[in-house]
């Protein structure tokens, strides 16, 4: 499923090839660190760095055996360096190696889901601009409430993918940091400038404390903000599939030439991508709850993690990046039906100008409680009968007896809903 569903990039950032090639990284960045100390001899370094490679096939027929993938990846190393490589992984445990190169992975993930959100924000900006002054009705618990624009509507998903850039900034900066502390943390074999060494050259900060691992926390902070992130989505491809239905049909998404709906109804045009994006929505949910599971470990580490994150960790950054240009592609071909959205607003028949009324014969003198029921009156008439919600106020003696016809007609004029969308628009710089 992965595969047919995510872009080369970011398969590439999780294939198994460039995982060793990121341990092989961690490795010759602290060969290097001791040969500036003085502890593998400058020939040995030059024939380490020109000749460590590694072969994928030959490293999982090693660990058919060794049942460690580290000790086989090394194992392959050696076999291309020769009796130099005994100056390979001195004083380092295996996750020296492989939570630094992990470190790396999930920050070069981050750089592409990061440029996603950045793609999102202008598609969706530039169409809430271009429909800053669409109206439609608003709605609370389903039901019609007060008209907006579409604009505003889109707006508001550009705040909050905004604030998701900011959140996934910050999980990359917590996560791109490194650890070469040894068996427990301590340093007891090697050098602490070995690890200085090793993160300054791979743009990584050191961990201020670690023990085996790099703690848990930091990968929970990156999964749940991919899990936001989705459910962001979730919440626009929903609102997307919504606003499809046939009884509202004010949007659709994209269908393309020779695309089908059904395999039984030929008339279908169905949210499909929406529908999808909703879907694994959920399994990136699921996986970030297993890597809050993960932050608690044993003592100074136990392996419960380890196969979890072999799963969590590449697909919920392939399916982010996935499901972020899918919905990029959804607003860049979103269908607009502004005539229904406007027949939309026409059948509440006036009701939802009910505040404006209230609010206006609370302005004449009225109580709010008297105000409250004149117009509750009007409109349960008005429900009942399918009459407009203005002619049944132009028929209450209360209502007239303080408000003139002309303020009443400006009531109802949909138009004054919107005298402050503007505003909004503004703090957007649009």
């Amino acid at each position: 499923m992965i595969d047919r569903y995510t872009l080369p990039k970011m398969r590439e950032i999780w294939s198994e090839e460039n995982k060793f090639r990121k341990w092989l990284e961690v490795e010759l960045a602290a060969c290097e660190a001791w040969g500036s100390l003085g502890r593998i001899p400058r020939e040995a370094l030059a024939r380490i760095k020109r000749k460590a490679s590694f072969s994928v096939e030959r490293i999982n027929q090693i660990e058919k055996e060794t049942a460690h993938d580290l000790i086989a990846f090394l194992t392959s190393v050696a076999e291309t360096v020769g009796p130099e490589s005994r100056f390979i992984h001195l004083g380092m445990t295996s996750y020296d190696v492989e939570d630094t190169a992990r470190s790396m992975q999930m920050r070069d993930a981050a750089d592409l889901i990061i440029k996603d959100i950045e793609e999102v924000i202008k598609i969706v900006k530039r169409r809430a601009k271009e429909e800053k002054d669409t109206i439609m009705m608003g709605r609370t618990h389903g039901v019609h409430a007060e008209p907006i624009t579409f604009g505003l509507k889109l707006l508001v998903w550009v705040a909050e993918m905004e604030r998701n850039l900011v959140r996934m900034r910050n999980a990359r900066e917590t996560i791109s940091v490194g650890k070469i502390s040894g068996a427990v943390g301590t340093y007891a074999n090697l050098d602490p400038r070995v690890e200085e060494y090793v993160c300054r050259k791979l743009k990584l900060k050191p961990s201020p404390a670690s023990t085996q691992v790099l703690q848990r926390d930091r990968h929970a902070e990156y999964l749940t903000t991919l899990a936001v992130v989705a459910a962001s989505l979730e919440q626009f491809a929903t609102e997307i599939r919504n606003l499809q239905r046939t009884e509202i049909w004010e949007v659709e998404e994209p269908f393309g030439k020779g695309q089908k709906g059904s395999s039984a109804m030929p008339h279908k045009k169905n949210p499909i991508t929406c529908e999808r994006i909703a879907g694994l929505a959920r399994v990136v949910r699921g996986n970030a709850m297993a890597a809050l599971e993960n932050v608690a470990l044993w003592h100074e580490r136990d392996i419960t993690h380890s196969s979890v994150e072999r799963v969590i960790l590449p697909d919920s950054c392939l399916l982010v990046d996935y499901m972020l240009q899918q919905f990029a592609r959804v607003m860049g071909g979103l269908v607009i039906m502004r005539q229904n959205m406007r027949k939309n607003i026409d059948r509440s028949a006036g009701l939802t100008f009910s505040q404006k009324l209230l609010l206006a014969l609370t302005d004449k003198g009225l109580t709010r409680e008297e105000a409250y029921k004149i117009v509750q009156t009007a409109a349960m008439k008005a429900r009942a009968s399918g009459r407009n919600l203005k002619d049944e106020i132009l028929q209450s003696r209360e209502a007239v007896k303080n408000l003139k016809r002309e303020e009443i007609e400006q009531i109802f004029d949909v138009r004054s809903h919107l005298k402050n969308i503007n505003v909004v628009f503004r703090r957007f710089g649009l």
